[in-house]
């Protein structure tokens, strides 16, 4: 009798975890907590900025333009009205900059669902151009995850944070969103936030804690969130703000630098990304609030000794370089002896002023302030600055954040790619909003600092570089989250039998420095670097997980970082885990895309769990290498 064969090697998985997710009840820790299954658990996905798709909620006519907006029409992101009526999808975009209102021709809301995050501009072309979460989504689908189990919450990303919750009650809706998933599925949640959205979620735990009676506070946390998963969190801000905020940053928008700035200073949001110094903390608003009342000041922020005798605020180097004119009031009748003055040094009297700002002077508004008299938005951005950040009765976002108090937390970040960490400003000429031109970039790479114009650079490089968007120093700071003994762990990120895994055990680790792993790098390998504790902290387990070469806009697409989650959430959730966390010895094929023809051995790679299998409609030897129908023993080695 010939043998039934599967169509599809991953559908075996989706089987093999099924089965085990209908036996795997895990205790929590052995401290009598809440016992749960796997299928109890709940993802809930806070995207970035400009990551939620955005509709339209008017009736608006565009003259001169074959289109219109109508309600619920597709304000962000819709490029053919965006090619064809820029003026009037401003009108759409845009907010008032003092109160954030909206147009009063058009305003516009975010979208609800996992539809409003997968795809901002769905179409045949403009889909996977515009593809957020869907290779997420699809991911979890394939592995069998329940459809009510991830949970989507998009926001308004445009908005300061106290105008989330102001306008559009966004963290009491969040707070609603933990309990119906526990109520829903009957355990906590995991909690995966990219970029602006781990702001969000620090945001909501501040907010939580005034919310709630303080000791219910960390029960709450316990009972509703699991993992919390922090992608890509720019934790000490981003330098592209500052470009965005003085030249514009149109991030591939087929819009020009000027019309770029003019929105993005129309949201307040923008200043949530600012870069400021891990050397100063705001007075303690919880204390505040118990003791003072809700309607007090705005709160001080006071900055350690270190930040005065440390260079560039913690950051490799001075964040803005900004030309200013040089003005001598000589007075309406100057004496003679100025006029000669003019004339012999006339060169250096017409030379500009330099002025260079640290990443304190950017976030306290000392930079802004600076330059009013020559930029009319400036006023608005200190407004901002004082009202929604260093006003802000929950939280001075612009400060250096602790560890959440959170069981199980993990900060993913790519490296070494070439970041941005500082500029060089000069006037243009030219009227807001093109009044300022860049006219050199500073950017760190593999632990240097170099700049677009070949000078040389002055600074502290970091031992390593960003993602592309968010520096290495911003990104790494949640490594002060680790404890004092953490073990580390070097793989490349393809699948590897283990032969070139690279572990340390027990390094010390000492607050506010940075862990430097005595591991070799093979050229032209991609490698994963972990950095986990989950014993010198009680009842908390911290990792960090570090990609080489991951770029910060597409890492929630990255098959690797998706693979080193589902095994992580799979090891967590089983019955038979022996280990705090998953073991890096060996990463095999998971799926069928992760089977490869290796030409050397004219097979396909990892011949004990792929099969050379082909279907009609393969066109290489790689598209019909399948994983075998053994997959359970795959995942047995994880344990």
């Amino acid at each position: 009798m010939p043998r039934r064969r599967r169509p599809r090697g991953d559908l075996a998985v989706a089987a093999a975890l099924a089965a085990l997710a209908l036996a795997a009840v895990v205790a929590e820790g052995g401290d009598g907590g809440a016992v749960f299954d796997y299928r109890k658990l709940s993802g809930i996905i806070i995207p970035g900025f400009a990551s939620t798709q955005l509709r339209a909620w008017s009736v608006l006519d565009c003259p001169y333009s074959p289109f219109d907006f109508n309600p619920l029409d597709s304000v962000w992101l819709d490029t053919a009205k965006l090619f064809s009526a820029v003026n009037c999808w401003l009108k759409c975009m845009l907010l008032e900059p003092y109160n954030q209102t909206d147009h009063p021709e058009c305003k516009s809301r975010p979208d609800s669902g996992l539809s409003a995050i997968t795809e901002l501009d769905p179409g045949y072309i403009t889909g996977p151009l515009s593809s957020v979460w869907k290779e997420w989504v699809k991911w979890c689908v394939e592995f069998g995850i329940e459809a009510n189990a991830i949970i989507a919450v998009p926001y308004d990303w445009r908005l300061p944070p106290s105008m989330l919750e102001e306008r559009d009650l966004y963290f009491h809706k969040l707070k609603l969103t933990f309990e119906i998933a526990l109520k829903l599925r009957g355990g906590p949640s995991l909690v995966f936030a990219h970029s602006m959205g781990n702001n969000v979620f620090r945001y909501f735990l501040e907010w939580l804690k005034l919310e709630i009676a303080p000791k219910h506070y960390i029960k709450w946390l316990d009972e509703h969130i699991h993992a919390y998963f922090a992608v890509g969190a720019p934790l000490l801000g981003s330098t592209e703000a500052v470009r965005a905020a003085l030249s514009g940053a149109t991030f591939g928008l087929p819009v020009s630098e000027g019309t770029a700035r003019l929105m993005f200073n129309a949201f307040d949001s923008s200043l949530w990304l600012l870069p400021f110094s891990k050397y100063c903390k705001a007075d303690n608003v919880y204390w505040k609030h118990f003791f003072e009342g809700k309607g007090g000041s705005p709160y001080r922020q006071q900055c350690d000794e270190a930040e005065y005798i440390s260079d560039y605020s913690g950051w490799p180097t001075d964040l803005v370089n900004i030309e200013v004119p040089s003005v001598r009031d000589m007075g309406a009748y100057p004496s003679i002896t100025d006029i000669t003055e003019d004339i012999t040094s006339s060169m250096e009297c017409g030379k500009p002023t330099l002025l260079s700002f640290s990443a304190r002077e950017v976030s306290d508004g000392t930079l802004f302030k600076t330059i009013e008299d020559y930029d009319p938005q400036s006023k608005a951005l200190v407004y901002q600055l004082e009202k929604y950040y260093q006003g802000d009765p929950v939280l001075n976002p612009l400060t250096p954040w602790e560890r959440p108090p959170i069981k199980n937390v993990f900060c993913i970040y790519g490296i070494d790619s070439k970041t941005e960490v500082g500029y060089y400003f000069a006037p243009s000429g030219k009227p807001y909003p093109d009044n300022w031109i860049i006219t050199d970039i500073i950017f760190e790479f593999e632990g240097s600092l170099i700049s677009r114009s070949g000078n040389s650079v002055s600074g502290k490089p970091n031992n390593s570089s960003g993602d592309g968007t968010v520096s290495y120093n911003s990104l790494s700071w949640c490594k002060n989250w680790l404890g004092p003994k953490v073990n580390i762990t070097r793989t490349p990120q393809a699948e590897h039998d283990g032969s070139d895994l690279q572990a340390i055990m027990n390094v010390d680790h000492h607050h506010g420095q940075d862990i430097l792993p005595n591991m070799t790098r093979a050229p032209h390998v991609k490698y994963i670097t972990y950095y986990e504790d989950a014993e010198s902290l009680p009842g908390w387990r911290t990792a960090v997980w570090e990609l080489d070469k991951a770029n910060h806009r597409n890492i929630v697409r990255m098959p690797v970082l998706m693979r080193e989650l589902w095994l992580e959430m799979w090891h967590d959730m089983h019955p038979d885990s022996k280990s705090k966390f998953v073991t890096k010895a060996f990463r095999g094929p998971l799926r069928n895309e992760d089977c490869r023809w290796d030409y050397g051995k004219a097979r396909c790679g990892f011949p004990e769990h792929c099969e050379y299998r082909y279907v009609f409609g393969d066109v290489h030897l790689g598209m019909s290498c399948r994983l075998k129908n053994t997959s359970t023993n795959l995942l047995q080695q994880y344990l």
